[in-house]
């Protein structure tokens, strides 16, 4: 349901808040003092946002809701940590965004242009692309890095300080404990590397001649005995690649990972 603009009766929110033009917030929504809310948008009926949250223009964020509530961390000592969202992005049902903790950046961020379906939970200190979509009941927790237009399956469920690549595609109900490298696809309990997104490639506008390298690129690397980190670092094997952005952007992330790269799901 969408309100006229304007904050309803039942409403509360706090005098010191700032709430953009055009600004819809309605009923039973709690918004605190330290919250900045842009222009036009909707913010439907029991809402919770609260801490040092600033949210861009052009969201809508659904009933039950939670958004800067503080990090399940047990070292939080009460911070003025934040929660930074972009524009236009949706929070269905029951979202919960946390704020960020001492230990990083001290913040929260999401991106623009994204959906967060029913129940996903954003733990403390992660960073969120744009246009990402990531489906019911997923649960990230902190330090999670999520790149441009990722897609999660509903159920997934994301380790602390596990990255995953720009344009990724993660199965439904899959367990990620390790990095999944830009435009890869993954799957499973634990998950691993299935293949590389094509179609992802195809929608970023990549040529038919870079896309074909980046899965010649992945499945020799699959079929190597070598570890990805050691088979990005053998130049002999990496010369024919030199100039795909997509390649040397996934061996700098296979390079640079702090819990490492998930394992290739075998055929």
């Amino acid at each position: 349901m969408l309100y006229e603009k304007g904050i309803h009766e039942l409403a509360v929110v706090h005098p010191d808040a700032k709430i953009g033009e055009g600004v819809s917030i309605g009923p039973y929504t709690f918004v605190g003092p330290h919250v900045e809310i842009g222009p036009n948008c909707v913010i439907h009926h029991h809402a919770t946002i609260e801490g040092h949250t600033r949210i861009g223009k052009d969201n809508q964020i659904f009933q039950y809701c939670s958004i800067g509530a503080p990090p399940q961390d047990l070292t939080y000592n009460n911070e003025p940590t934040r929660v930074e969202i972009g524009e236009a992005n949706i929070f269905r049902e029951f979202v919960s965004v946390h704020r960020g903790t001492t230990k990083e950046n001290q913040v929260t961020t999401i991106g623009n242009n994204s959906l967060f379906m029913a129940y996903v939970h954003l733990g403390h200190d992660v960073v969120i692309g744009d246009k990402v979509v990531i489906a019911n009941s997923c649960n990230l927790a902190g330090h999670v890095k999520l790149g441009d237009r990722a897609v999660l399956g509903g159920g997934c469920n994301i380790s602390q300080f596990v990255s995953i690549g720009r344009g990724a595609y993660l199965g439904g109900a899959a367990a990620i404990d390790r990095d999944i490298p830009l435009f890869c696809t993954a799957y499973g309990n634990r998950a691993k590397l299935k293949g590389i997104n094509i179609i992802g490639l195809r929608r970023h506008g990549y040529s038919k001649t870079v896309v074909s390298e980046v899965v010649d690129f992945y499945r020799t690397m699959e079929s190597s005995a070598l570890s990805p980190r050691a088979f990005i670092d053998h130049e002999d094997l990496m010369s024919e690649y030199k100039g795909n952005e997509i390649i040397e952007e996934m061996a700098d992330g296979i390079r640079n990972t702090e819990v490492g790269v998930a394992p290739f799901l075998m055929s």
